[in-house]
C-alpha cells in the first residue's frame, strides 16, 4: 500500500502533517502486533512491551536524549501540561512561570490552570527580550521559565539554553513546532513534543523529562510503573512515531534546506508584489518551512476561503473569528499588523511549482477581497 501524497495546492503543514511513509508499514504491522497490554506477562504483552521500548530506544536516539527521558502521551498539548506543570510542582522556589507573550496557548491554560503567570515581552519579529526574562527569573518566587523551542505561528526560532538564568530555576520548552524539524537546544529541564506535526499518527505525544529534574507528577496517578506515565500506551501509534521522526531527522537538512529556500521565495514574492501586506518572523532565524503575513484591509478567512476555491489550502492563524472576536496574542505582543493574516506551511514534497502557484494566485485574490469592501 502506498502512502497518499499531499495535493500541489496543500500548503498547511503546521498543524498537521500526513503520515510519513516511513511510519506507514510500521503503523499497519504494529497494530496486529502490539495491541496487548505491555504491563503484561504473557507473550502478547511482551511482544508489545518489546514495541514499546524500542519506540522509546528509536525516540531517544533521534532527539539526543536517554530512553528513560522519554515518555509518550496522548497529545502534544497533554506534553505540554504534563511536563510544565510537574516542573512547577517539583519546584522549591515558587508558583510563578515566567514566560513570554508569544507562548502557545497550550502553555498559557496550563499556567493559568495550576500556577501563576509573569508574561515578558518580545521584539518585533517575536523573539523573547532576553535581559527582561533572566531579570524576571531571579525574583524568588519564580519556580520555572517557559520559553517555546520555536514559535508556532511565526516559525521565529528563541534562544533556549543560551539565556543565564539561575540554577534553580528549571526550563520547560515546548518543542512541538520544531521537534524533528530542528535538532533539539540545550538547556531544558522538561520538553513537549508532538507526532502529528513531524509525521506520524496524530493522538501521540512525547514527554521528555531529564533525570536531573525536579519533576513531580501534577495530574492523579494510576498503577503505572513510569511515574510520568498518562495510562495505556497507544504501542502501534508510539512505534510509528519513532519511525516518522527518525526518518524526518534523517532527511532534515535536506528538506530543512529546500524548504527555507521556497519560504524565501514566497517571504520576497508576497511581499514585492502584495500592496499594503507585513511578511512578519525573522526572516533568517526560523523554522524552514513556514511563513506568515498580514493584508490590511483583508479578512484572513476569506483570503483562507478564496484561495480555497482555487485549490490552495493554506490557514488563517491569527485573524479575528466569528466566535472569539480576538486577534492573535503572538501578533499583538510583536506588535505587528493582526488582521488580515494567513500562515502558509510546507510538506516536505512542496515543490517550487507548488510555491509559485501560491504567489501567481494571491495578488489577484487579495485585490479581489479588497474590492468589495471598497479598498
Amino acid at each position: 500500500m502506498t502512502a497518499p501524497m499531499t495535493g500541489p495546492g496543500d500548503l498547511d503543514s503546521a498543524s498537521s502533517e500526513p503520515l510519513h511513509p516511513a511510519a506507514r508499514e510500521v503503523l499497519l504491522a504494529a497494530l496486529d502486533r502490539g495491541y496487548a497490554d505491555p504491563r503484561r506477562l504473557h507473550r502478547p504483552g511482551r511482544e508489545a512491551r518489546l514495541l514499546l521500548d524500542n519506540a522509546r530506544d528509536a525516540t531517544a536516539q533521534a532527539l539526543g536524549v536517554r530512553p528513560d527521558e522519554v515518555t509518550f502521551t496522548p497529545s502534544g498539548t497533554h506534553a505540554v501540561h504534563l511536563g510544565l506543570l510537574g516542573l512547577v510542582r517539583g519546584s522549591r522556589r515558587g508558583d510563578v512561570v515566567v514566560h513570554p507573550a508569544v507562548e502557545h496557548s497550550a502553555v498559557r491554560h496550563a499556567v493559568a490552570w495550576g500556577a501563576r503567570a509573569r508574561e515578558v515581552g518580545v521584539t518585533g519579529d517575536g523573539r523573547v527580550r532576553g535581559d527582561e526574562l533572566t531579570q524576571a527569573a531571579a525574583s524568588p518566587e519564580v519556580g520555572v521559565v517557559a520559553l517555546q523551542t520555536a514559535n508556532h505561528e511565526v516559525g521565529t526560532v528563541q534562544p533556549v539554553g543560551r539565556l543565564a538564568l539561575p540554577d534553580d530555576v528549571p526550563l520547560f520548552t515546548d518543542a512541538c513546532a520544531s521537534m524533528g524539524r530542528l535538532p533539539l537546544p540545550e538547556g531544558w529541564s522538561a520538553a513537549a513534543g508532538s507526532a502529528h506535526k513531524w509525521g506520524g499518527p496524530a493522538g501521540v505525544g512525547v514527554l521528555l523529562v531529564r533525570k536531573r529534574a525536579r519533576w513531580r507528577n501534577p495530574f492523579p496517578g494510576d498503577d503505572r510503573v513510569d511515574e510520568r506515565s498518562t495510562g495505556f500506551e497507544n504501542v502501534p501509534g508510539v512505534l510509528a512515531a519513532a519511525a516518522a521522526l527518525q526518518a524526518v531527522v534523517a532527511e532534515r537538512e535536506e528538506v530543512g534546506a529546500r524548504q527555507h529556500a521556497l519560504v524565501d521565495v514566497v517571504r520576497r514574492r508576497v511581499g514585492a508584489e502584495v500592496p499594503d501586506v507585513e511578511v512578519v518572523g525573522d526572516p533568517d532565524h526560523r523554522l524552514p518551512h513556514l511563513v506568515t503575513f498580514s493584508c490590511l484591509y483583508v479578512d484572513g478567512e476569506a483570503l483562507v476561503t478564496e484561495l480555497d476555491r482555487r485549490g490552495l489550502g493554506i490557514a488563517s492563524g491569527s485573524a479575528c473569528t466569528a466566535s472569539t472576536l480576538t486577534p492573535s496574542h503572538v501578533l499583538e505582543a510583536m506588535g505587528v499588523l493582526t488582521h488580515g493574516n494567513v500562515r502558509l506551511s510546507l510538506h516536505r514534497d512542496t515543490t517550487r511549482a507548488d510555491v509559485d502557484a501560491f504567489c501567481d494566485a494571491l495578488p489577484g485574490v487579495v485585490a479581489e477581497i479588497r474590492s468589495r469592501v471598497g479598498m
